[in-house]
């Protein structure tokens, strides 16, 4: 595995060498827009829409839509000393137990390694975290980005997750209906618990799930010379009135 980043671990005194790795590889077939009457691909081109004609790289800059019509650009000057300086750390702030962080705040997740092998410092904080129930929150700069993240054990490594900033996460009050909740019946409740209770199992196995729709692409691909056309079945909610007996039904299958 090919890291994609190499800096430290800093906090305090302490002072450790890693490398980053991507821990999940998302490999989605990649279309391209192609002429209906030739196949040739279709081709993107900066457009000026005032002038009428194609602008080359060196004219182009960028800008913020303030509305109306209005832009603020930037001169490239402008940007480089906004931007964030580059880091090579990850620097340590402070120390939450494990269940602490909202599940909204988790984005990215990335595997950290030690820079070489027999590593001590990273194996030592690596089983410091696993024995205290805690996770590291730092931050770091990596392409032109500044980061939050969450350091945690996993399996032999550690795992690295970057954070969403509180600005980001949009109020789950702006979800229509939410804010009306019907009231609910003890019966209801206890033989919704029934079936979860029915359906829950010791730990989630992964390897039951897979992403249909790819490997439907990919066989299409693979046989080329045939074309399928699939229709699923719409799964219709389960109407209020029915709702008993639905869960009755589900405890009984």
């Amino acid at each position: 595995m090919k890291p994609i980043w190499k800096g430290s671990i800093a906090f305090g005194l302490v002072n450790i060498p890693i490398k980053m790795y991507a821990a999940v590889d998302r490999r989605p077939v990649s279309f391209k827009l192609l002429h209906q009457k030739d196949n040739s691909p279709i081709e993107y081109r900066r457009w000026c829409a005032q002038h009428d004609h194609e602008v080359p790289w060196d004219e182009v800059v960028k800008g913020v839509d303030l509305g109306d019509g209005q832009f603020y650009v930037f001169s490239k000057r402008e940007l480089a000393t906004l931007r964030p300086k580059r880091s090579d750390v990850i620097d340590i702030t402070g120390f939450v137990h494990e269940g602490s962080i909202e599940r909204v705040l988790l984005d990215q997740h990335y595997y950290l390694g030690p820079d070489r092998e027999g590593q001590k410092a990273f194996f030592l904080l690596h089983e410091t975290l696993r024995k205290t129930g805690k996770l590291a929150v730092g931050s770091f700069v990596m392409r032109e980005r500044e980061y939050v993240c969450v350091l945690g054990p996993y399996g032999p490594g550690i795992i690295m997750s970057t954070l969403n900033y509180l600005d980001e996460i949009r109020p789950m009050a702006e979800v229509e209906g939410i804010a009306s909740k019907p009231e609910l019946k003890s019966k209801e409740l206890e033989m919704a618990e029934q079936l979860i209770d029915k359906l829950t199992v010791k730990s989630l196995d992964m390897s039951r799930f897979k992403d249909t729709y790819m490997d439907k692409l990919k066989e299409a691909i693979e046989k080329r010379d045939q074309k399928h056309l699939i229709t699923t079945e719409e799964i219709k909610p389960t109407p209020e009135a029915n709702l008993l007996d639905a869960l009755k039904a589900s405890l009984e299958s």
